[in-house]
C-alpha cells in the first residue's frame, strides 16, 4: 500500500500543482471566463486516464496466462521508462514549472477556447496517463488485492488536498526537495516494477532463466506473512528471485539513483561587470 500511496501522492501532486497554477493565473489576470474551458480540459484528461486504466484491466483479463504475462511485463518496462523520464524532468523543471505553464497559457488565451481546453487537457492528461499506467503495473506486481488500489487512491486524495492548500497559500512546499526525495523513493519502486516485469516476461517464455534462482528465502520470509507482504508492497521484493530479476533490479537502481543524485552542472554565466559610476558633477 505504501508504494502505491507514494505513486499516487507524487503523480497526483504534479497534476494538482499544474491545475492550481493554471487557475491562479487565470484568476489573477482577471480571465475567470476561461475557467470553464480550463476545467473542461482537466475533467476530460481525468476521464481519459480512468478509461485507460479500465482498458488495461479489461484487456489483460481476456488473455491467456502467457499472453497476460507478456502484456503485463512489457507494460511494466514501458511504465518504468515513462516514470524515469518524469522523475528527471520534474527534478530539472520544478523551479521553473510556473513560468513554463504561464507562457503556454498566454499562447492558449490568444488562440481561443479550443486552445484553452487543449492546453489544460495536455498538461493534466500527460500526468494522468503516466499515473494510470504506473499504478496499473504496480498493482499487478503487488498482486490482485485491494490494498494497492486503496493506497493509490489515498495518495491521490492527499495530493488533491495538498494542491488545494498550496493554491490557497495555507501550506508552503519546497518543491525542489519534495520532488527530489519522493523521486528517490520512486526510483526504488520503479526498480521493483522493472524486476517484476522481467519476471513476467520469463513466465511468458520470452526471457530465459525462470528456474535459475539467485536466492529463495520463502521459508524465512513467507510471502503471506505481514513482513513478506510489507516488503512486497513497498519494494516489490520477491522471496524467490531469479538471477535475471536481481541483475535487472541492480542494472536499473544503481545507475539511475547515481545519476539522480549527481549535482547538476552550474549553468550560471559570469556576472557582467557593474557599469562605472558617472563622475560626480562639479559644483
Amino acid at each position: 500500500m505504501f508504494a502505491n500511496y507514494l505513486i499516487g501522492l507524487r503523480e497526483g501532486l504534479e497534476a494538482s500543482l499544474v491545475v492550481g497554477i493554471l487557475v491562479a493565473y487565470l484568476v489573477k489576470s482577471d480571465r475567470r471566463d476561461r475557467l470553464v474551458p480550463m476545467w473542461t480540459g482537466v475533467l476530460a484528461a481525468v476521464a481519459l486516464s480512468l478509461a485507460f486504466g479500465a482498458v488495461l484491466t479489461f484487456s489483460s483479463s481476456q488473455m491467456t496466462f502467457k499472453a497476460q504475462e507478456a502484456f503485463g511485463g512489457s507494460l511494466s518496462i514501458v511504465a518504468v521508462g515513462f516514470v524515469t523520464w518524469m522523475i528527471f524532468w520534474m527534478r530539472r523543471t520544478a523551479r521553473h514549472l510556473r513560468t513554463e505553464l504561464h507562457s503556454r497559457l498566454d499562447a492558449a488565451l490568444a488562440m481561443g477556447t479550443v486552445a484553452m481546453v487543449a492546453t489544460a487537457f495536455i498538461a493534466v492528461g500527460r500526468e494522468g496517463l503516466e499515473t494510470a499506467l504506473f499504478i496499473w503495473t504496480a498493482v499487478q506486481a503487488a498482486g490482485q488485492t485491494t490494498d494497492p488500489v486503496l493506497g493509490a487512491a489515498l495518495g491521490l486524495v492527499s495530493a488533491v488536498l495538498l494542491g488545494y492548500l498550496f493554491y490557497r497559500g495555507a501550506v508552503k512546499i519546497n518543491l525542489a526537495k519534495f520532488f527530489t526525495w519522493t523521486g528517490a523513493g520512486l526510483v526504488v519502486v520503479a526498480a521493483g516494477v522493472f524486476s517484476y516485469g522481467v519476471h513476467d516476461l520469463q513466465e511468458a517464455s520470452i526471457l530465459p532463466g525462470l528456474d535459475n534462482h539467485a536466492f529463495d528465502v520463502s521459508s524465512t520470509i513467507p510471502p503471506d506473512s505481514w513482513y513478506g507482504t510489507l516488503l512486497k508492497g513497498t519494494l516489490n521484493f520477491s522471496p524467490a528471485s531469479t538471477w535475471l530479476e536481481v541483475v535487472a533490479w541492480l542494472l536499473y537502481v544503481v545507475p539511475v539513483m547515481t545519476l539522480f543524485f549527481l549535482p547538476g552542472r552550474s549553468r550560471a554565466t559570469p556576472a557582467a561587470p557593474a557599469p562605472a559610476e558617472a563622475p560626480a558633477q562639479a559644483r
